[in-house]
């Protein structure tokens, strides 16, 4: 990411899009992808290991019920545009839900997806890092 969005939209000559164009729900969609390539890097970056364990402890943090800890962890750290990105993403009414996950505790991942991928596509990234970490961190400890 060090060159930066700028450079990917001008390899594949896209044009910039105004934030308050996209729905919550795609937000989430580019949030989820971009917080499992975060997770999957932290965690083939810590050692090589059995890509079963790999999977396993990816599919630890990126559960709906996870992602729901995390943001709930989060929440005091938020600013009111975050936390404005957050609700909507937790209010915006999708037409699936995930299995094995409660419905307040998808919605819930859903915003906390949304403000990720808000936060990548304004390259915030420093910042999306830095709630990733606590957020990992938080899940990591208490085992969830």
């Amino acid at each position: 990411m060090e060159k930066g969005l700028e450079f990917l939209k001008e390899t594949f000559d896209l044009q910039t899009q105004d934030m308050k164009t996209y729905s919550p729900l795609t937000l989430a969609y580019i949030g989820d992808a971009i917080y499992e390539l975060v997770v999957r890097t932290v965690l083939v970056e810590r050692g090589n290991t059995q890509v079963k364990k790999l999977h396993q402890r990816a599919s630890r943090l990126v559960k709906a019920s996870a992602q729901s800890a995390m943001i709930e962890t989060l929440k005091p750290y938020l600013t009111e545009e975050e936390m404005s990105v957050f609700k909507r993403g937790r209010n915006a009414k999708a037409a699936t839900m995930a299995k094995n996950a409660t419905m307040s505790d998808y919605r819930r991942a859903t915003g906390f997806e949304a403000l990720m991928g808000y936060l990548y596509l304004t390259e915030q990234w420093e910042r999306m890092l830095e709630l990733m970490k606590i957020g990992i961190r938080e899940v990591e400890q208490d085992g969830k």
